[in-house]
């Protein structure tokens, strides 16, 4: 095996080919190096794998002389928000949206921050010494403490009855949010439908949660509900669906939060940031409100940069990553949610409505090619490739080839005016990418 690396969001892999105990061991021990003693607190999704890696995290933070205290399962947004009341460093055991047989660890440093290029650098350095046996501190368990601190929190920001009169449905993605999303949304007053919300090791992301929102769908319009949540494995993700059972993704949920922070004289320097994913239509949409909007490259860490850099309220991405940075360090598919039901019940109007107006999206495609190798460049690499395909759509679209940073996959993604141009766009360039990497 080799050594592990950062991608965009922490390390992550196939459990245990590409992530073992020994290699999260290794990982602890540099972090702790890097990041100091703590205390640490480590936090955990629903995965089988992940309970045995959060022991062995906490092993090489004890290898480096730290005080690591186990906060079991856990949302990500909740194991951030407290590192952030208690200036502490902390670590996910978790790998988001993917599969039960992947993994991964996400760090936090100090303050649950998100780890800058510098800091991910010397970790990896760091992590070719050898970890130590002797100076381990026994630590305590905070799966309690943690859930309670964060659950209190959000329920302490609105009235009890904040969303009394709603019925919502959410769909936990047998993940991290299956205790603490009921309890909040229940605790505000609203009528709560909980699926998805019964981990058995190998369940979490397995056809539901935020990237597989079709039981979400259905449930709403079963239970005449007035609108659905879907989180991801970790929860710092979310995506929304309609009394229709239409989807509200990121894009338009960004927007609604745009809108509402503005009404709410919250939106500093009068700014969104999204990245390069969004759809045109937001830009358009954010044009005519008057809405200045800063751009950055996929990642929720570099949302987070731009926000930081321009003390701005609130960004996101697409895929329903949304961070509200004056409340949060991190994206919490939960407060985004909350959120999100809150503006509907204040304004008296259905998502429905809400969403449908906030924008136009352009049709968007998305590819995902499967490569045996990482291509960082592949744009360069294709740029005759991606210029032709640009001049079909004649200035009235885009074109964005990139890597994941998460997965084996180049990404082609085309904008156009009509679905079958941007369907035929982006598969003549999956072809190319299929014969030049696959």
């Amino acid at each position: 095996m080799g050594q592990l690396r950062f991608g965009t969001d922490g390390v992550r892999g196939r459990v245990p080919e590409e992530l073992d105990a020994d290699s999260v061991t290794r990982l602890a021990f540099a972090a702790a190096q890097v990041l100091g003693p703590g205390p640490w607190l480590i936090g955990e999704d629903t995965r089988e794998s992940s309970k045995a890696l959060a022991s062995a995290f906490r092993d090489g933070l004890r290898a480096g002389g730290a005080k690591p205290e186990l906060g079991d399962v856990v949302p990500t947004p909740a194991l951030a928000a407290v590192a952030a009341m208690h200036r502490q460093p902390a670590a996910m055991i978790t790998a988001s949206h993917n599969p039960w047989f992947d993994n991964g660890v996400k760090i936090f440093a100090p303050g649950g921050l998100k780890l800058s290029d510098e800091i991910e650098r010397s970790v990896e350095t760091a992590m070719d010494l050898e970890p130590a046996a002797d100076g381990w501190y026994v630590g305590a368990d905070l799966e309690e403490h943690v859930l309670r601190l964060y659950v209190d929190a959000l329920l302490s920001t609105y009235p009890t009855d904040a969303l009394s009169g709603l019925r919502i449905v959410l769909d936990c993605a047998n993940g991290a949010m299956f205790e603490a999303a009921p309890q909040v949304i229940r605790g505000l007053g609203a009528d709560v439908i909980a699926i998805h919300a019964e981990p058995n090791g190998q369940n979490i992301n397995d056809q539901c949660g935020a990237t597989h929102p079709a039981d979400l769908r259905r449930a709403v319009i079963e239970n005449e509900a007035d609108l659905g949540l879907a989180f991801d494995g970790d929860g710092d993700r979310v995506i929304a669906v309609d009394h229709a059972g239409e989807i509200v993704d990121g894009d338009r949920m960004i927007a609604l939060a745009a809108l509402q922070l503005r009404d709410e004289g919250q939106l500093t320097n009068n700014t969104v940031v999204v990245t390069v994913m969004s759809n045109l239509g937001f830009h358009k949409a954010m044009g005519a409100a008057g809405i200045d909007v800063v751009t950055t490259p996929v990642g929720d860490r570099s949302v987070l940069e731009a926000l930081d850099a321009g003390d701005y309220a609130v960004g996101g991405e697409q895929s329903g990553h949304i961070i509200y940075r004056h409340l949060a360090t991190t994206g919490d598919g939960l407060l985004a949610g909350l959120r999100l039901a809150r503006y509907a019940r204040t304004t008296g109007r259905q998502l429905a409505d809400l969403a449908g107006n906030v924008m136009t999206s352009y049709p968007q495609v998305l590819v995902n090619v499967e490569v045996a190798d990482r291509h960082p460049a592949v744009a360069e690499e294709l740029a005759d490739e991606i210029a032709a395909a640009e001049a079909t759509l004649n200035s009235e679209g885009r074109v964005l080839v990139r890597p994941s940073g998460t997965e084996p996959l180049i990404r082609v993604m085309v904008e156009a005016p009509t679905q079958s141009m941007a369907q035929t766009t982006a598969d003549g360039l999956a072809d190319i990418v299929r014969a030049r990497f696959g």
